[in-house]
């Protein structure tokens, strides 16, 4: 059973470090050896800039990150489009990609589990999985029925002590500065306009609009529009749930 001191030390802890401790200690009182927790500003943002903690063993962790296996995890895409928790069973890791994970994680430990998503009010979303050394079966669903009200609570204490650290862990990516017409533009590409149908928009020749969408790829880095358009999402500069009208 949790106690309220073990909620209290998630919302107290001033550290990543004693946060993530406060995180894996509650996990452990109720039987889950090993945890992951990940979250994002938007749902939109770059998988690979999670704000990750986790005490899953460090081979497994590289390889998952080494192989960017969250393309792969079920859990991740789960997570990305809906609200409810996930148990894990074998038949969710139907393709074979999925299936040489699983096998792989299992011998780090990580045979059990379940995942709940996590999306909060400022369009933050991620994870937190908890697992097992137990195989699938009757007796770790019946501890999953004894705790499951337990873990949804640590869960939405978790997440709502994590949000300083993941605001903190989000600021340490420079966001390039957009003119306003830069950013009309990109907001124009965000709508699905090609260069001459944004230059008619905007009223200037489409050679304009092509220096400009040239001078958003620099800014960004990167060697096309839509990859600009992709990190302008996830940095939180524009929001394709609003698109440009």
């Amino acid at each position: 059973m949790v106690e309220l001191n073990q909620l209290l030390r998630l919302i107290e802890s001033r550290t990543e470090a004693a946060w993530s401790g406060a995180l894996f200690d509650v996990a452990e009182s109720l039987g889950f050896s090993s945890v992951m927790y990940a979250a994002l500003p938007s749902k939109h943002a770059n998988l690979e800039t999670s704000f990750l903690q986790s005490n899953y063993s460090q081979t497994w962790r590289r390889r998952y990150e080494t192989e960017k296996l969250h393309h792969v995890d079920p859990t991740v895409h789960h997570c990305m489009t809906s609200v409810l928790p996930l148990v894990w069973q074998p038949e969710a890791f139907s393709r074979t990609e999925q299936a040489a994970m699983y096998e792989e994680a299992s011998g780090h430990g990580i045979r059990s589990g379940i995942t709940f998503p996590m999306h909060g009010c400022n369009g933050e979303a991620g994870l937190i999985s908890f697992a097992s050394d137990m195989a699938p079966g009757p007796a770790f669903n019946a501890r999953l029925t004894r705790y499951m009200s337990e873990l949804s609570l640590v869960r939405d204490y978790a997440f709502e002590a994590s949000l300083p650290f993941l605001r903190a862990h989000s600021a340490s990516e420079p966001v390039p500065h957009l003119t306003r017409r830069e950013l009309e533009v990109l907001k124009w590409v965000m709508a699905g306009k090609s260069s001459w149908e944004i230059s008619r928009i905007t009223d200037c020749a489409e050679a304009t609009v092509n220096f400009h969408i040239s001078n958003i790829r620099q800014k960004f880095n990167v060697s096309t529009r839509q990859q600009a358009l992709v990190k302008a999402i996830a940095l939180g500069i524009i929001n394709p749930e609003d698109p440009h009208r």
